[in-house]
Order: structure tokens, then C-alpha cells, then sequence
């Protein structure tokens, strides 16, 4: 059992009563799938529509005389009523991948939909976004880049007085972002952040959520460090982000979800995050997780950890860098409180896994000898658990970082490593020939001599000749 430092005493607080409500079960699986995979996902409002609210669809895949029918009907029809109810037909068929493969190759479809996107009929409006939006969660960049003709009336219309229909506008366009660069490219000088940014006043929940979803999948874009980031730090957003995260009664805990996600975002691209510090996000987003540690002791509901790992995230990024530029000196403390925790918790050890920050720990070890010791201590708590967390430490850059330390004069350091070595050997028995392989054996001989290390070294040589 690896030792466990002493405790220090940790902060009460109040937590935030509207964060005991339980999620929806459709936005709780789709932030789950975030977090625990790092994957960008598209979503689909369909519960406005009884039939549909389950996710199945409820029309069969339409032919190609069939969408040439009802685009015919919904641009020509004689009656108002005959028009929409051929739009909702429409839109119905486009929920198969076949019919929006058909759709799109059909001449002059795209021009016919945004035609009835620009009427000055709402309800025709209102179907025309809608099948957009099928179109939109289409995983085949060919049919997002169809729906290029369409984007810059959907921004457009985030200026609007519809909230319904500037928050389905606002799916649409997050959908199409993540698709395809193409459509980036597009967007990007049609003015989408300021048009974004827009929104963000917004008095409707719904929008504003709608908008961090949007503002969440451009931010997720490879050139989002060098062509988007840069705009949105000019902006007013970053301020109106933080103001959403503040806690208080008045705090929406979807909004927040998603806003602390983009605020993830921004801070991994290390474009300015001395400005965020600067507009308050130490302070904000470390009284918002007093808050979550007050609630969570006071409800038993689940949902907490959806706002709790993006904050997590946020201050952990923030305050690594503050530390390393400002105050080095603190770093030390913040590595003896993650040995605390991860001592005798595999609870904690999975947290540590999951919010992917072995990598962050490996990049701390050149700078001293007291936080390689403290990192390898922490490393070690967590190969302690056994197999299934050491297949998360390897294969992975965690070998070549231990080779490094076994160069080292320092004897705690080489010790250390030789520990978390000796359990990784143990429970993942495939790295030793990797160990192997990287002339891991002349590593260990350069410490035979020493006493206090002899034993360790012994060991592991005759695993290794083992392997």
C-alpha cells in the first residue's frame, strides 16, 4: 500500500438547489458520450412531433418520384395546409439515409428547400428548417455540403423573434459545423461567430443552450486554435460564458453543461488564457465546483457530474499553466493533494483516467526532482488498482518517460520508477518486452550499485529475462 499523505481540512459550501433536477435522459447520454469519449456528436429535435419524440422514424424511404412528388406539392400546392403536410412527408423520408442520398442528387431539391426556407410563410418555413436539420445530422459530409446553400439564411435567422425556430437553426448550423470543413470555411467569413455571439443575450434557455451546443462543435474544429478561437477572444462571449457559469439560483445547469465545454475548449487551445483569467475564470469556475461539492452532498441525484467534469477540466488546464508561469512553487501541493485522493480511491483513479490526464502528468516530470517524485507516486496509486487500470497507463508514452527517469542521479526518483515498473510488469505483462525492446535492461544496470536499490533492480531484471 502506497502511503497516504495527511489529509488537509477542505471547504464547505453552499450548492446550487436547481442542479438537484435530473437531466433528460437524451442530453445526460449525449454529454456522458462526451466525456467519457472526447467525441464531437450531432443531435436531433424531434420532440415536437409525437410520432417522432422516440427517435424512430415513422415513414418509409422514399423514392426519387416520391421527393420530386412532395417538393412539387410543397412549392406549388394549392393550399397552404397541402403544402406543409408535404414538407412534413418529406421531412419524414429524410430521416433515412437513402432518401437524403437521393435528395441531394436530385436536381434543383437544395434550390426548392431554401426557397421555402426564405418564403414568407412560417409554417413552410418552419418544415423547410426542420428537413434541413435531417439533412444535417446525416453522417456523410456530401449531404452537409449540400446544405451549403442554405447556411447563410440560417444565420440569418438567429436574428430573429422565434425562439423555437432561431434554437432548431442553431442545431442545424452545429450539426453542419461538425461535418465537414467545407462548410467551416463557409461559415467562417459569413460572419458565424458574430453572429453567434448574438445570441448569447438571449432570455431563452433553450437558445442559449442550442448555442453552446453550436458554439461547442466549432470550437472542436482542427483550425479552431488558428482561424476561430482568436475571433471568439475579441468577442463578448468569453465574459457572457463565464456570466452563465456564475453560480447562484439563477444558474441553468444545461447552459452551464455546455458553455463549460466550450470554455474547455478555448482554455486546451492555449491561444490567451491569461485573458480568461482575466475576465475571472479562476474565481468563477472555482466557486461553481464549491458549489457542485455542496450539492453533491446533500442529494444523491445523478447528473452532478455532467458540470463537474468540463469544471474540473477547466480549472485543472488554468491552473497548471498559472502555476508552471506564476507559481511553480504551489505545483508540488497540487500533486500531494492528487497522491491523497488517489491513494486508497480507485473512484479517483478512474477520475484521473478519464479526464485523460496521465499525459499532463508524464509533461510535469523534467521539472524537479520533489514533482517527478510526487508524479510517480500518483502514477503508482493508480497502476496499484490493478489490470484494468494499467491498460490504461499502456501502452501509451508512460516507458519511454520512465527510461528517462531511470537516467537520473537522484535515487528517490529512480525508486519511484522502479515501483511503478515493477506493477506495470505485473499487471500488464506485454510491456515488458516493449521494456525490452527499449534497451530498458542497460537502464536498470546503471543502478546496480546502488544499495538501496539493489533489491528493486534484482527484481525487475529477472522479470524482464523472463519476458
Amino acid at each position: 500500500m502506497w502511503t497516504r499523505l495527511p489529509r488537509r481540512p477542505g471547504l464547505m459550501a453552499c450548492g446550487v438547489e436547481e442542479l438537484r433536477r435530473r437531466r433528460r435522459e437524451r442530453e445526460a447520454a449525449l454529454r456522458k458520450a462526451r466525456r467519457e469519449q472526447q467525441l464531437v456528436s450531432k443531435r436531433l429535435l424531434r420532440e415536437d412531433d409525437p410520432e417522432e419524440a422516440g427517435g424512430e422514424s415513422s415513414a418509409a424511404v422514399l423514392g426519387e418520384a416520391e421527393v420530386q412528388e412532395f417538393l412539387w406539392l410543397a412549392q406549388r400546392g394549392t393550399e397552404e395546409k397541402e403544402r406543409e403536410k408535404a414538407l412534413v412527408s418529406l421531412r419524414r423520408g429524410l430521416q433515412h439515409p437513402e432518401t437524403q442520398q437521393i435528395f441531394i442528387r436530385l436536381e434543383g431539391s437544395m434550390r426548392t428547400l431554401v426557397g421555402l426556407l426564405t418564403s414568407n410563410r412560417a409554417l413552410l418555413q418552419l418544415e423547410a428548417a426542420r428537413c434541413l436539420h435531417e439533412l444535417s445530422h446525416s453522417e456523410q459530409s456530401v449531404v452537409a455540403e449540400a446544405c451549403l446553400p442554405a447556411t447563410s439564411y440560417l444565420l440569418t435567422y438567429l436574428s430573429g423573434h422565434s425562439s423555437d425556430f432561431i434554437e432548431l437553426c442553431l442545431y442545424t448550423l452545429g450539426n453542419l459545423i461538425v461535418e465537414s470543413e467545407v462548410v467551416r470555411q463557409q461559415l467562417l467569413p459569413q460572419g458565424i461567430v458574430s453572429a453567434l455571439a448574438a445570441c448569447i443575450q438571449s432570455p431563452h434557455v433553450a437558445v442559449l443552450e442550442a448555442l453552446g451546443y453550436a458554439l461547442s462543435q466549432l470550437l472542436q474544429a482542427k483550425e479552431a486554435p488558428e482561424k476561430i478561437i482568436p475571433s471568439i477572444l475579441d468577442s463578448l462571449l468569453p465574459q457572457h460564458m463565464l456570466r452563465l457559469m456564475q453560480p447562484g439560483p439563477k444558474l441553468n445547469p444545461g447552459v452551464a453543461v455546455e458553455f463549460a465545454w466550450c470554455l474547455h475548449y478555448i482554455i486546451c487551445s492555449q491561444v490567451n488564457n491569461a485573458l480568461l483569467i482575466t475576465h475571472g475564470a479562476l474565481s468563477t469556475l472555482g466557486l461553481l465546483l464549491l458549489d457542485l461539492a455542496g450539492a453533491v452532498q446533500r442529494t444523491e441525484e445523478a447528473g452532478l457530474e455532467l458540470l463537474a467534469c468540463p469544471v474540473l477540466r477547466c480549472l485543472s488546464n488554468l491552473l497548471t499553466e498559472f502555476f508552471l508561469q506564476k507559481q511553480p512553487s504551489l505545483l508540488p501541493e497540487g500533486l500531494w493533494l492528487l497522491n491523497n485522493l488517489t491513494a486508497n480511491s480507485p473512484t479517483l483513479c478512474t477520475s484521473l483516467l478519464s479526464l485523460d490526464l496521465i499525459e499532463p502528468l508524464l509533461q510535469l516530470l523534467p521539472l524537479s526532482n520533489v514533482v517527478s517524485v510526487l508524479v510517480l507516486t500518483v502514477l503508482c496509486n493508480v497502476a496499484e488498482k490493478g489490470p484494468a487500470y494499467c491498460r490504461q497507463l499502456w501502452p501509451g508514452p508512460l516507458l519511454p518517460c520512465l527510461l528517462n527517469t531511470l537516467a537520473l542521479s537522484d535515487t528517490e526518483v529512480v525508486g519511484q520508477s522502479l515501483e511503478l515498473l515493477q506493477l506495470l510488469f505485473l499487471y500488464r505483462p506485454e510491456a515488458v518486452q516493449a521494456f525490452l525492446q527499449q534497451s530498458g535492461l542497460q537502464a536498470l544496470e546503471r543502478h546496480q550499485e546502488e544499495v538501496q536499490l539493489q533489491d528493486r533492480v534484482h527484481a525487475l531484471q529477472q522479470i524482464a529475462l523472463r519476458g
